[in-house]
């Protein structure tokens, strides 16, 4: 590839992940969090991926194919990747000790099948640990495009998998009452122990939705770490309970964009707005904006992209703040904002919000 044609495409890449599509409500489950305390050590971030299915061609948006899904695990045993259990990479974050470098941690959401007939063979071929995000309900009821407890004990008997709590239900818990909320949470994470030894101590939202209320919840449930669906690189200094992912599926699971992903840095600001991320007709569209840490440099090139809107129009109040309003509210249901900056080596830092209004 030319050399000149290079910046033009990881744009295009950078643009293209924006627009991934969001796991639709009915068949698989789908926000931003900023920096705390002082400047974080910039290098010692991690990326977090997720997968949902696995070679279930019907189910474009939430499955991998399994050339792509080989491909991918390829690509993470070489080096300079570290494949970490991702119980370690929180861990690491909250005691403040470094990562390796190119730090990877795998989450697969909601115990499809595919996950025990397709991709564990592969992993444990690989030795890669990986976590599994359980809405226990479906399991339950025993739906024949799941797992069952049996199969998810022996995920865990192996050594090599943890289990998180997705819920009881999976339901869109950003407009529940707090109630429900922690009803839902409480019950999920007693069926994980009850029917596998296994407390887990991390969550994903259903659907990658929160608000300020079900933050709250997840912290009086003394979750070590709680993740979105939004994109982004995570590092210190990060709210723990508000951590990205990186969403992979047919679409977006070729080898350019799974490069760009598993070599993204994290993009520390401070002073995130809104602090809720949970809309209303009252603040939608919502006013945007952050503080970049001194430490990654100028910000000339720093670009914001609005889910179905394109670029989004940013402010600069003194030199290392950035505010933008999107130009049109956003429609019911989840919308995105992703920022990047170019970083060192070629990487890119990465900041990305999701939010959700009611009423999809």
């Amino acid at each position: 590839m030319p050399s000149s044609l290079r910046p033009v495409l990881i744009a295009l890449l950078l643009a293209a992940l924006l627009f991934a599509a969001l796991p639709p409500a009915a068949s698989a489950p789908a926000q931003g969090g900023a920096a705390r305390g002082g400047e974080p050590a910039l290098e010692s971030g991690a990326v977090v991926l997720m997968y949902h299915r696995f070679g279930e061609g019907q189910y474009p948006s939430t499955s991998i194919r399994l050339e792509q899904f080989r491909a991918h695990l390829r690509a993470l045993q070489q080096p300079p990747y570290t494949v970490l259990p991702v119980p370690e990479i929180v861990a690491a974050l909250r005691e403040g000790r470094a990562l390796p470098p190119y730090a990877v941690g795998i989450t697969i959401d909601d115990a499809y099948r595919s996950i025990y007939t397709e991709a564990w063979p592969l992993l444990r071929a690989a030795r890669l640990p990986f976590t599994v995000f359980v809405a226990t309900d479906a399991v339950e009821r025993g739906f024949r495009d799941l797992m069952n407890w049996q199969q998810l004990r022996e995920l865990v008997g192996s050594g090599l998998v943890t289990l998180g709590n997705h819920s009881a239900t999976h339901p869109h818990l950003a407009d529940a009452r707090r109630a429900r909320v922690r009803a839902e949470l409480e019950l999920a994470g007693r069926r994980i122990e009850q029917e596998t030894g296994q407390r887990p101590t991390l969550l994903a939202y259903p659907y990658g939705e929160y608000s300020t209320v079900v933050r709250k919840v997840a912290e009086e449930l003394g979750f070590a770490a709680a993740f979105g669906q939004h994109s982004g690189a995570i590092g210190p200094g990060m709210d723990l309970l508000t951590l990205p992912r990186y969403a992979l599926n047919e679409h977006y699971g070729e080898p350019e964009r799974f490069k760009l992903v598993i070599d993204s840095l994290p993009l520390p600001v401070r002073d995130a707005i809104p602090p809720d991320m949970l809309l209303s007709s009252q603040n939608n569209p919502p006013l945007f904006g952050f503080t970049v840490a001194e430490d990654v440099g100028g910000l000339e090139r720093l670009t914001c992209y609005v889910s179905g809107q394109g670029a989004l129009v940013l402010k600069r109040i003194g030199a290392r703040r950035v505010e933008g309003r999107p130009g049109q509210p956003f429609p019911p249901g989840r919308s995105r904002i992703n920022c990047t900056l170019p970083g060192p080596q070629g990487r890119w830092r990465w900041y990305g919000v999701q939010f959700y209004l009611p009423g999809s």
